[in-house]
């Protein structure tokens, strides 16, 4: 195991992080029925939502930020290792066909590389050059945003790239399950959800893992509204991509501006599969 030779390399050690403690509430899980078992998941799983809720003012600061940098042409990126590098990955890749942005918008790092989205990576969590490297490769600057996710803190990939985007003058926000985490002294602001144990013992891509889908969720939506990629709560610039989303695209179209079906599917060929354009367009002639 490498040595921690800086002060900032010396993470809480894992005994002392509440998601790695052992949870009393499922201390028999492998004596209970499926049926008991399951619900025991289930009421940890209702715990989630609060933890959330109290870093409310914090993702709202996050988000502020984030489209602040958007808005002048900056990008987001998530990046982390392991569970957590896979969960940046999954909402950077919905956003093109949900809001209609460039892919390049917001992009997921995870260690280890592409590879590591389908197996472990063994060792890269630790790796911090890599997250500089990471870091520096897409040219991470002032005008970016970027959100380190690590549920302990103890990531050395992912508080080595904040602590790297910071120098360079991107926005950087971390994401932990743990009040103690290192990770909250790397990021400007820290987002703090504590989720306590978990119902298997530092299985942190159950409860743990959930919040963290649960705040990107918020950061991804929250800045996309504030770009004005949502009318009131209508995604207008879906990509039309199969058919399940050329009917959304239509139904979006009939309730925006209250055309009748084949008026509205129309509408949408006429604008070249544009919800945005043909709602527009339906609206102008109603004037």
């Amino acid at each position: 195991m490498k040595a921690f030779a800086k002060k900032n390399d010396a993470p809480t050690s894992l005994r002392h992080l509440a998601t790695e403690k052992s949870n009393p509430k499922s201390a028999r899980l492998d004596a209970l029925s499926t049926r008991k078992l399951i619900t025991v998941i289930n009421k940890e799983d209702a715990t989630i939502a609060r933890a959330v809720a109290k870093a409310i003012p914090r993702i709202a600061a996050a988000v502020d930020k984030i489209a602040a940098r958007l808005k002048r042409g900056g990008r987001l990126f998530y990046i982390g290792a392991g569970t957590s590098g896979r969960l940046g990955c999954l909402d950077a890749s919905e956003m093109p066909p949900t809001y209609g942005v460039p892919h390049t918008l917001v992009q997921g790092i995870i260690a280890g590389g592409p590879a590591a989205l389908t197996r472990s990576i063994e060792g890269a969590e630790d790796d911090g050059a890599a997250g500089i490297a990471d870091v520096r490769s897409r040219k991470i600057g002032k005008r970016d945003a970027l959100v380190g996710l690590s549920v302990s803190g103890r990531a050395r990939y992912v508080r080595e790239a904040l602590l790297e985007a910071r120098k360079r003058g991107a926005f950087t926000a971390g994401i932990t399950c743990n009040k103690n985490s290192a990770l909250i002294a790397c990021a400007d602001v820290a987002i703090v959800a504590e989720t306590g144990p978990e119902v298997v013992t530092g299985s942190t891509r159950m409860k743990a893992g959930t919040a963290q889908k649960m705040i990107l969720n918020m950061l991804s939506t929250g800045a996309m509204v504030k770009l004005g990629r949502v009318k009131g709560n209508r995604m207008l610039d879906l990509q039309i991509k199969c058919e399940k989303l050329q009917e959304r695209a239509t139904n979006l179209i009939m309730e925006e501006t209250g055309a009748d079906g084949a008026s509205a599917a129309k509408a949408l060929k006429d604008a070249g599969g544009s919800v945005r354009k043909a709602v527009k367009k339906l609206n102008a002639k109603r004037r």
